[in-house]
């Protein structure tokens, strides 16, 4: 019979991370562990403000869940037991690691995709003053994909001082719903000689749709206005790639579906992630096999990882090995 356990940590994040929505120095997650057969699995959630969720909402989610596992609930049969959102995702991996565990096979081998690979990640720099942020850049100028965490007034200034600093870094812009129309009309056309490769979700969700009468001399991608596949057809016309997070599709098993459905609109792909550890990221290196743009830096933004981790070599992240997930 499964048994369901749940926990809440809390990671110290090196030097501390600033969107525009704000800023925190701990990252808060939930684990939900399910065993059963003398093995375990794990999988790791970000509950996020700006989709209504909370820790104690996650985790009285994912306790809520114990008696119908213990049942015989599967990971298939759970899609449609619960929303897409964090803790879908806790459960929904954790199954993937246990069935991996039970059935001495990686879970590659089970989803049927090809092994992974070694994949380079962009490193995120916190919002900050231009001065603040070419310091950051200066830092990690040897990194191949920066990611600047932006607010609207001031970007310009914060994505010259970036350059300055990194001249040999490609660059991504994140704006998390920050700019105005007037934001990106001034400053869409000259990202280009700055080397801006994407520019992630530069309007709310919602007004975003003014995407479809405007230029975009820079692929534009979804992040908060892309949840799961029902609404791709729609994106299409505001939006050139989508960010999948596990977070945001319930899990590997959405996120796989949602990559198969944008490939099919002819969308390209970003894999994200939230401030989290290896545990988090494990999964979502599978999904980020073939993606145009990888950021899986979770990890990286900490002061400790836990054990075993994730291996990175600079920005290149490796496959999980079996002791951690999968």
């Amino acid at each position: 019979m499964p048994e369901l356990r749940v926990r809440r940590e809390s990671w110290p994040i090196r030097g501390g991370f600033v969107i525009s929505r704000g800023g925190k120095t701990q990252a808060e997650v939930v684990v939900a562990e399910v065993s059963a057969g003398g093995h375990s699995g794990r999988g790791e959630c970000v509950p996020y403000a700006r989709y209504g969720e909370t820790i104690e909402g996650v985790i009285k989610s994912i306790d809520a869940m114990g008696p119908r596992l213990a049942a015989g609930l599967n990971r298939l049969e759970l899609q449609e037991a619960m929303p897409a959102g964090a803790a879908r995702n806790a459960i929904d991996c954790a199954l993937w690691d246990l069935e991996a565990k039970r059935s001495g096979k990686r879970v590659w081998d089970l989803a049927g995709v090809a092994a992974p690979r070694p994949l380079t990640t962009a490193y995120t720099l916190s919002l900050g003053s231009p001065e603040d942020m070419r310091r950051l850049a200066e830092a990690e100028k040897a990194r191949p994909l920066l990611k600047l965490k932006l607010a609207g007034k001031g970007d310009l200034d914060r994505i010259e001082a970036v350059r300055a600093a990194a001249p040999g870094s490609q660059l991504i812009v994140d704006a998390n719903e920050a700019w105005s129309r007037e934001d990106y009309e001034f400053l869409a056309p000259k990202l280009v000689g700055l080397g801006v490769s994407l520019i992630e979700q530069p309007f709310p969700a919602g007004p975003d749709a003014m995407l479809a009468n405007l230029e975009r001399p820079v692929p534009v991608c979804a992040d908060e206005s892309c949840h799961g596949p029902v609404n791709l057809a729609a994106l299409r016309s505001c939006y050139d790639a989508i960010n999948i997070k596990l977070d945001k599709t319930g899990g590997l098993t959405g996120a796989l579906a949602l990559r198969t459905a944008a490939r099919e609109q002819g969308l390209s792909v970003m894999v994200g992630c939230m401030v989290a550890t290896s545990l988090a990221m494990a999964p979502a290196v599978l999904v980020a096999q073939g993606a145009d743009w990888t950021d899986l830096d979770g990890p990286l933004l900490l002061a400790r990882d836990r054990e075993p981790c994730l291996r990175f070599d600079g920005s290149t992240v490796h496959p999980p090995q079996a002791e951690l997930w999968g």
